[in-house]
C-alpha cells in the first residue's frame, strides 16, 4: 500500500505497442507493465484499446478462436489482481450474449469489476 491520501487515486498508464494476434505476448506485456505500476505505487495502471488483442485487428476479430483465447487471456490476468497490486483497465475483444465488442474491462481484486463497449464506431 502505499502513503498517499485517501482521496488520491495514482494511476499509470502503459503506452505499450501490443503486436496484432499476440495474445500471450501481449498479456506479457500487461503483467510486466502492472509489476511496474506497482512498484511505482499506482492504484490502477490504463491500457489502449484493444490491447490485448493488439490494434488493429481487422478481420481477425471475428474469429472465434481468437475470441474465446482473448477472453482466457484476460480471466488469467484478472485472477492476478487478488495479489492485492493495481487494479487494472484494459482493452479486449469481447462476446455476450452471442455478440462482440470492443470493450475495456476493469480488473481488481481477483474478479472483474466493470465491463464497458464502445458505443461510437468508426466505421
Amino acid at each position: 500500500m502505499n502513503a498517499r491520501p485517501n482521496d488520491h487515486l495514482a494511476i499509470a498508464v502503459a503506452q505499450l505497442n501490443p503486436t496484432v494476434g499476440d495474445i500471450v505476448g501481449n498479456a506479457e506485456k500487461a503483467r510486466r507493465a502492472r509489476a511496474q505500476a506497482a512498484a511505482d505505487g499506482a492504484d490502477l495502471v490504463a491500457f489502449s484499446e484493444l490491447f490485448i488483442s493488439g490494434y488493429p485487428p481487422e478481420d481477425l476479430v471475428l474469429k472465434p478462436a481468437l475470441q474465446a483465447t482473448c477472453r482466457a487471456k484476460i480471466e488469467e490476468l484478472t485472477r492476478e489482481t487478488a495479489d492485492g497490486g493495481p487494479a487494472m483497465l484494459i482493452g479486449t475483444p469481447w462476446v455476450e450474449d452471442g455478440k462482440l465488442y470492443n470493450a475495456v474491462v476493469l480488473l481488481d481484486g481477483g474478479r472483474i469489476a466493470a465491463v464497458r463497449f464502445k458505443v461510437n464506431l468508426p466505421n
